[in-house]
């Protein structure tokens, strides 16, 4: 079951989280491999796709924010577009395009910044809108400071997090066919404020003994072996890495109120696509093809519309004769 821990180290202006995605992440991977126009993704593909849901879980649960945290990955390699979205109640689901052939053991940069055009991408959508309001979205290259290419999805979200926020992050992220998962430790401010525990950190230098825990406990997250993460148990992982720090825990999260896999699409959203793209547009592919097929790239759902329904879709809801079996 895919699981959620939440802690803070006592004392200290640091704080963690740690993510296994298990069944939603499998969820996501079936769902693409079922389907019969794509297939599967390729591993290195599916292994950065992986690596942003598990980052976009812990980046959606770190914040306080009624909307949806969407991640994106673009560029100019085989692969046109990665998306990872979760809702804050960490519902989630991703997907990803792939233009072009990804040989084995392909890099970031190789997939999605071949030619320097790579971007990241993260968008707050609020859940509702006031009238005008626009989500925020912050962007990054997929480069460091020193315009070098970065090669690993944590590289570019730590690059982000201090240029975007202004937070020193650490990130450990790695996925395969069965897990998905990643650790976050974060410096907090001290100077005037309460770390998380409400406690607080009374120094004679606080900045540089701040610094100093936040580059210990970062420099113990970093020793986290990919096998270690996505092989042993949130207890063993926090143990192993943290047994001699102020380490406080919250309750897990995890069935109904953890990361799960969900999808927002509908038969009702497709229609308003379609009315929005216009009556002659959809009747010029409904005259091409027969009847309009829209499939949701995140969960493979199909919808179809047919003359009938094009139809209704334009007609005046006082003008509609009512469908069989519709009770007035």
């Amino acid at each position: 079951m895919s699981e959620l821990h939440k802690f803070i180290f006592d004392g200290l202006p640091v704080r963690g989280q740690l993510v296994r995605l298990t069944d939603a992440w499998q969820e996501v991977l079936r769902r693409r491999a079922a389907n019969t126009q794509t297939g599967a993704w390729p591993p290195p593909v599916a292994e950065m796709l992986g690596e942003m849901t598990a980052a976009t879980v812990l980046m959606q649960s770190n914040i306080k924010f009624d909307g949806a945290l969407i991640m994106q990955i673009f560029g100019d390699g085989p692969v046109k577009l990665a998306v990872a979205e979760v809702h804050p109640d960490l519902r989630l689901r991703a997907t990803a395009s792939v233009m072009q052939a990804v040989a084995p053991g392909m890099r970031l940069s190789e997939m999605v910044n071949r030619h320097g055009q790579g971007r990241c991408a993260i968008t707050l959508d609020p859940r509702q809108r006031h009238e005008g309001q626009q989500p925020y979205q912050g962007v990054v290259p997929l480069v460091d400071e020193g315009g070098a290419p970065l090669q690993s999805l944590a590289g570019v979200l730590e690059h982000y997090m201090r240029q975007s926020e202004q937070l020193d992050t650490t990130l450990v992220l790695a996925a395969d066919e069965q897990v998905a998962a990643g650790l976050l430790i974060q410096r907090l401010p001290v100077q005037g404020q309460d770390n998380l525990s409400q406690s607080s950190v009374a120094r004679e230098d606080d900045g540089a003994l701040a610094e100093d825990d936040y580059q210990r406990i970062s420099l113990l997250a970093r020793s986290l072996k990919r096998e270690e993460l996505l092989g042993l148990d949130a207890d063993t992982i926090l143990h192993r890495l943290f047994w001699q720090e102020p380490l406080l825990r919250f309750a897990p999260q995890v069935g109904g109120a953890g990361p799960r896999f969900a999808c927002s699409c509908s038969r009702e959203r497709v229609a308003s696509m379609l009315q929005g793209l216009g009556q002659p547009e959809a009747q010029s592919i409904l005259d091409e093809r027969g009847e309009i097929e829209v499939g949701c790239d995140f969960c493979g759902q199909q919808e179809r519309f047919d003359a009938v329904d094009v139809a209704r879709l334009f007609t005046p809801a006082a003008q509609q004769s009512p469908q069989p079996g519709s009770v007035q």
